[in-house]
């Protein structure tokens, strides 16, 4: 390893992070993290704070799980890879294709489909959502909906239904046939509706008029996120997600339910569908499949869809359509040793009473703070604060303010995400009552700096 001179020079020099301007990387260099242990983050200057981001919603485990370390390193002696394309298989991805199915068997879903991470997740639902219609005999189902502010990676098909335009305008013109209902938004919505009920009613009344509009037989699948994450953790009503898949079923459209962020505990319950009392019938997962410890990704599907393609006549079934690291043995290790470890830790549990105590804390800090405009949350570790100059005209706080206020959060102990003009948090499931009261304890110096 190079030394930290070196690592500090070339800090962003040959390296684009992801989701953001290089020029502003260069002048603004991103800091570097040297390690990690229990939920905390160490950076090269020796600055010690709690990951209230959990990595990028994904290090569920924490940064200490030695069991997945250990199975990680096993396997790479074993059988470091090999392709899992139709011909060969390998044992860690067999195992892992089970548990993956007996933790998602209360959601429904019977057959898993191996990716890469949570935008290949989406890719291939959404591949298998049209290849499912045309096997049936309805290959004019090419279209898809979905919701503003819903986040579902970067590919050109998940960019596509994404909701939010800052991950589409510059790689437009995007897949056609996509079309966008409003969001769950209580705070921000067409209708200045700040009844969460009432909104899901008029979302509905629009998505069911978007149908008529299009022709139902045109459109394959709905594809959404329980609770969106990276929209500004936008918790609907609970009947929301309930009338969406009534609305499907009527109309014979798939509903794909996005777990990226919400599978494996994060909402307080095993999945974000499941949190709804929802069966979908496709799932797209990644991040907490893993804990982050090996980039892993699942598409998922229930028992009608898996008959359509396991009993097809017409030689049309075949999917050719897969990834190099598609079932990679390693990634399979990490896979099976994760689920056992998030089931033996409860981690939901921990998961929904911690959640709770992170956005009470918030809700007070509400009171205090006049720049914050809401506050989302209160269904496990996924927590939202929507920062405004101007409380009463809702107006969004200048990106400089922002930036200033995630600075002198970490100064004063915590890693926060920022996402527009909304601190995003998404500590690892085991993160304790005290690391969360430090947690908020650094947000009230960032507010205060504010």
């Amino acid at each position: 390893m190079k030394d930290d001179n070196f690592l500090r020079e070339n800090n962003a020099r040959h390296l684009w992070h992801p989701m953001a301007a290089p020029a502003d990387m260069q002048t603004n260099a991103p800091k570097i993290i040297t390690g990690a242990e229990g939920v905390s983050i160490t950076d090269i200057d020796d600055n010690t704070v709690v990951d209230a981001v959990g990595g990028l919603w994904c290090v569920n485990l924490g940064y200490s799980n030695n069991t997945v370390k250990e199975a990680i390193a096993k396997q790479l002696y074993d059988l470091p890879y090999y392709s899992a394309f139709g011909g060969t298989s390998n044992p860690p991805a067999i195992e892992a294709s089970y548990a993956v199915r007996e933790f998602f068997e209360p959601d429904g879903m019977v057959r898993i489909f191996f990716t890469s991470g949570g935008s290949d997740s989406v890719e291939t639902c959404l591949r298998l959502a049209r290849q499912y219609h045309r096997l049936r005999g309805e290959p004019t189902r090419t279209k898809f909906l979905s919701l503003k502010k819903g986040y579902h990676g970067t590919h050109f098909g998940g960019a596509s239904v994404n909701g939010n335009n800052r991950f589409r305008i510059n790689y437009e013109p995007l897949l056609p046939g996509c079309f966008h209902m409003p969001s769950p938004y209580t705070y921000r919505n067409p209708f200045d509706e700040t009844d969460p009920a009432k909104l899901a009613q008029s979302i509905a009344k629009v998505t069911e008029d978007e149908i008529a509009f299009q022709g139902s037989n045109t459109i394959a699948a709905l594809i959404m996120e329980p609770i969106q994450g990276a929209g500004g953790v936008i918790v609907p009503d609970s009947s929301f997600m309930k009338l969406l898949r009534e609305i499907c079923d009527r109309h014979g459209i798939l509903l794909i339910s996005d777990e990226v962020i919400t599978g494996f505990g994060r909402t307080g319950d095993w999945s974000g569908a499941r949190h709804w009392g929802v069966q979908p019938d496709m799932m797209s997962t990644a991040k907490g499949i893993t804990s982050g410890y090996f980039p892993v990704g699942a598409a998922m599907m229930n028992q009608k869809v898996a008959d359509v393609f396991e009993n097809d006549t017409t030689g049309e079934a075949g999917i050719y359509h897969g990834y190099t690291y598609s079932a990679h043995p390693v990634g399979a290790a990490a896979v099976i040793a994760t689920l056992a470890e998030t089931q033996r830790l409860d981690l939901k549990t921990n998961a929904a009473a911690r959640g709770t105590q992170l956005y009470e804390g918030a809700l007070k800090l509400a009171d205090k703070y006049d720049i914050i405009g809401d506050v989302r949350g209160g269904h496990g570790l996924m927590t939202g604060i929507e920062i405004v100059s101007d409380r009463t005209a809702k107006t969004p706080m200048d990106m400089d303010t922002m930036k200033r206020i995630h600075q002198t959060v970490y100064e004063a102990g915590t890693m926060v995400r920022l996402g527009a003009h909304n601190v995003l948090m998404s500590p690892p499931l085991t993160i304790t009552e005290a690391e969360v009261d430090s947690i908020l304890a650094a947000l009230d110096k960032g507010f205060a700096a504010a």
